[in-house]
């Protein structure tokens, strides 16, 4: 089932009764509720990550962020991995929670923080391994795909699309990140484990696949083979003009039809998509180079130079008041989208995902926590970047983390932490959307991209700032 299907069939009075049982955290008890899987009915069970969770527990005075990070931390693994094995590789299928469907953005995500942990457990290494060969296999399937089932015939809900739906794709929203993450999650893993073994003949070929796509959407000679439209009274979930988008001036930079959230782009020129395609085409080159696959290591660095051109010539707008900021989407004939959204890779998320914190991300950063962005929303319950997959005024706490991380002063940094931990509902987990007069109002109880990155954050504050967590 869609995204957008759980939040219309999201129940307030759900909410409302689990806040009665688990009360807000200005009243919570000192001992809380055990809201976590029971361990004989979790996932996968990774000694690392019970360790971690027992030293942050012992470690941190703030004993409700403690007993958030006990719950969704480990809450990808517990919950949404089914770890087999096929043909003698580890293969792992990652749904994003409450769909049964394997994103390739989300599955990187979720198991994204745990990467730190492997060379301590080769059982965890092995469950991500076990991601990298499936998500490769999803990319030889459909390169335009951005979700995947487990079962290679089962047939999706969404068949009548009009696209190119094949058995085994769940849907066929072409976001240019959908590629981005699996290259990201290969290279994370490579640098960490020095594990060559990935790097297999399937894995070559998808790679070719992910430039090739890349290089197709760039739309120079023609309009490419991806066109996409579907029957809904959402405006987000169709694409104008024959499901080819709004025409645009062809400057190098990928044509990106839907956005991280799933909703469709108002340019098709996404430009933190762009960024996120220049740094990992670089990381993609790297790991090439490393198997002696010269020609193709130098094919995706010319095409992230390419891109990298483009976006600093054309992506680049004067703001009033704050100066030269990055704008959101551009068609390349001069019109551009100023605005951030939640999901990553965003704006907001620049250095989390390339380590970029250069001047004009610090004024895209004004920009966008601003009310100058018409989807950062303020209220009672919190403030944050929000966007149009959960409607007006529903702040993501994926925006509120993404802020944590990349924030530099420890008053900022204090500030998520707090809204965060009053943002749960009593529930003890994060979630995909709360309003911002009242969190209980709120989407996707269990949505495990949220709780993991959370996760994320405790422990990168846990590192470098122990003291805010009191």
């Amino acid at each position: 089932m869609q995204r957008k299907e759980f939040i219309r069939q999201t129940a307030l009075s759900t909410a409302g009764l689990m806040v009665s049982k688990f009360s807000f955290s200005n009243s919570l008890n000192a001992d809380f509720p055990v809201v976590r899987v029971k361990p004989a009915d979790r996932k996968f069970t990774s000694k690392a990550v019970e360790e971690l969770i027992l030293l942050i527990k012992k470690e941190t005075s703030n004993k409700e962020i403690a007993w958030l990070f006990e719950n969704c931390f480990p809450n990808t693994l517990d919950t949404t991995v089914d770890f087999t094995t096929n043909n003698g590789k580890p293969d792992t299928y990652v749904i994003t929670g409450d769909i049964d469907a394997m994103w390739l953005r989300d599955s990187t995500a979720q198991v994204w923080p745990y990467l730190p942990l492997l060379k301590v457990d080769p059982k965890l290494q092995e469950l991500i391994k076990g991601v990298i060969f499936r998500q490769t296999q999803c990319i030889l399937l459909d390169p335009y795909a951005n979700a995947f089932y487990k079962d290679v015939h089962k047939i999706s809900e969404w068949k009548d699309d009009k696209t190119t739906m094949k058995p085994g794709v769940h849907e066929r929203k072409w976001e240019i990140d959908s590629l981005c993450y699996p290259i990201r999650l290969a290279y994370g893993y490579w640098r960490t484990t020095k594990d060559h073994t990935i790097f297999t003949a399937d894995w070559q070929k998808a790679m070719e696949l992910v430039v090739q796509t890349f290089m197709e959407q760039q739309r120079l000679g023609n309009d490419g083979p991806y066109r996409f439209e579907r029957t809904t009274s959402w405006a987000t979930d169709g694409v104008p003009l024959g499901g080819y988008g709004y025409p645009t001036k062809k400057i190098g930079l990928i044509h990106s039809m839907f956005r991280p959230s799933d909703d469709a782009t108002v340019f098709p020129f996404l430009i933190p998509s762009n960024i996120f395609a220049v740094h990992e085409l670089m990381h993609l080159a790297e790991m090439l180079e490393s198997i002696q696959q010269s020609k193709k290591a130098m094919k995706a660095a010319i095409l992230s130079a390419q891109i990298g051109t483009a976006i600093k010539k054309h992506a680049i707008v004067s703001y009033p008041g704050i100066g030269n900021i990055l704008a959101y989407e551009i068609n390349g004939m001069g019109s551009v989208h100023l605005m951030d959204d939640a999901n990553i890779p965003s704006l907001l998320s620049i250095p989390y995902l390339i380590g970029s914190n250069e001047m004009i991300y610090q004024n895209t950063r004004k920009f966008v926590l601003s009310a100058n962005n018409p989807f950062y929303f303020k209220g009672k319950a919190g403030e944050g970047i929000g966007g149009p997959h959960a409607g007006v005024n529903n702040i993501w706490p994926l925006s509120i983390i993404m802020r944590g991380i990349t924030a530099t002063q420890d008053a900022e940094v204090k500030m998520c932490l707090q809204q965060l931990q009053n943002s749960h509902a009593g529930t003890g987990f994060m979630h995909e959307t709360f309003d911002k007069e009242d969190a209980a109002k709120f989407t996707r109880k269990w949505f495990a991209w949220a709780n993991t990155l959370f996760g994320e954050f405790i422990w990168k504050v846990y590192k470098e700032r122990k003291y805010l967590l009191t």
